[in-house]
């Protein structure tokens, strides 16, 4: 299972509707398709989003690091001497999508080579998960009307709201109005992408003490110290660690220094391999983990479900694996579909899914 060739594939795909958070906009999958192929004839997938307005990547930059430095780091190794790779990787510092994305691609391979999708070699622990739907700053009536018709066809009742707006009352109003909209047995929790200060974010908690809001993520920024240590400590809720754990080491600084209660896992930012170390550390130290998206393709959903469902304590809450139904089209040759609010991981070996080679076509960039 030698590696020969390692593509990194720009392409872009337009949303339907554009996703609207604090910290930024997304109107079109601007994402690189990382290819892993080996001597045996194996091709592996998976998906890099560039987000730079929360981590410095850029399609550009996730192109030019796999192709000028991973890439020639890495072809000519096993696919299955993994910790090598990551070492390898790691001496260039950053550009997590890039990184996260090889290794997954990797997995892949592996999976096809073991004859075993990449969720039974991760752990195996259930076939599917919950859904959670992600909702983009509208005004209150149109979010509330958009959570109802995603319930109403595809059965979702959880739902990630996202919030961190000024005036703090707004969206305030939109959780009320959702509430309200899907009675008191739809979830609901909120991520502020850091858009509040502090005192915002407690006075926003206050004011929503009463709708049965189950988590609370990323409020503040984790570099105001000591504002968020106090907005934690009086946050009744988990407190979901998000931007600010993409590494173990954040991780262990946020929770051991009382800025997160919770951990959000994203397989775009820390792959397969650093998510288990993630997931391992947080059960370990006894806190909750969530299954973030990253505004993600069907690809990267795939990913995002296969570990997710892998284990225990990552399919215990819903997961948030249905942002592909922004986007006008895809690159899956057969598509994942949403069932009474629950996804399957996909059947078949590796991560079970393929890439149509048409569409990739129609869609990459030169």
């Amino acid at each position: 299972m030698q590696i020969t060739a390692i593509e990194a594939i720009p392409y872009r795909i337009p949303y339907v509707k554009p996703l609207k958070f604090a910290s930024g906009q997304v109107t079109h999958a601007d994402h690189v398709l990382v290819r892993v192929q080996t001597a045996g004839g194996l091709v592996g997938y998976a998906d890099a989003p560039p987000r730079p307005f929360t981590y410095g990547e850029t399609q550009a930059g996730i192109v030019a690091v796999i192709d000028g430095v991973f890439a020639p780091a890495l072809v000519g190794l096993d696919a299955g001497e993994r910790e090598i790779a990551k070492q390898r990787m790691h001496r260039t510092v950053g550009n997590p999508a890039a990184k996260s994305a090889i290794d997954m691609a990797v997995w892949d391979v592996l999976g096809q080579a073991w004859g075993v999708s990449v969720s039974r070699a991760l752990g195996g622990f259930t076939d599917r998960m919950r859904v959670c739907h992600m909702l983009g700053f509208d005004e209150p009536a149109a979010m509330a009307r958009e959570a109802r018709e995603i319930t109403d066809r595809y059965g979702i009742s959880t739902f990630k709201v996202k919030v961190g707006r000024r005036p703090v009352e707004l969206d305030v109003e939109v959780v009320r109005a959702l509430r309200k909209t899907l009675g008191d047995k739809a979830e609901l929790y909120m991520d502020g992408n850091r858009g509040w200060t502090a005192s915002e974010a407690q006075y926003a908690l206050d004011l929503l003490s009463d709708t049965g809001l189950t988590l609370a993520e990323e409020l503040c920024p984790a570099d105001d110290v000591l504002g968020r240590r106090r907005l934690v400590a009086n946050c009744r809720m988990p407190f979901v660690g998000d931007e600010s754990v993409t590494t173990p080491a954040e991780v262990t600084r946020e929770l051991l220094g009382g800025s997160a209660t919770a951990i959000s896992i994203k397989t775009a930012r820390s792959g397969f391999t650093s998510s288990q170390e993630i997931l391992h550390l947080a059960t370990g130290l006894g806190v909750e983990v969530v299954m973030g998206n990253q505004i993600d393709g069907q690809l990267g959903t795939a990913c995002t479900l296969a570990f997710g469902a892998a284990h225990e304590a990552t399919s215990a809450r819903a997961g948030e694996l249905s942002n592909f139904l922004d986007m006008a089209d895809d690159l899956l040759t057969e598509p994942l579909r949403i069932v009474d609010g629950e996804l399957a991981v996909p059947a078949g070996t590796g991560l079970g899914v393929s890439v149509d080679p048409d569409k990739l076509a129609h869609y990459r960039l030169a």
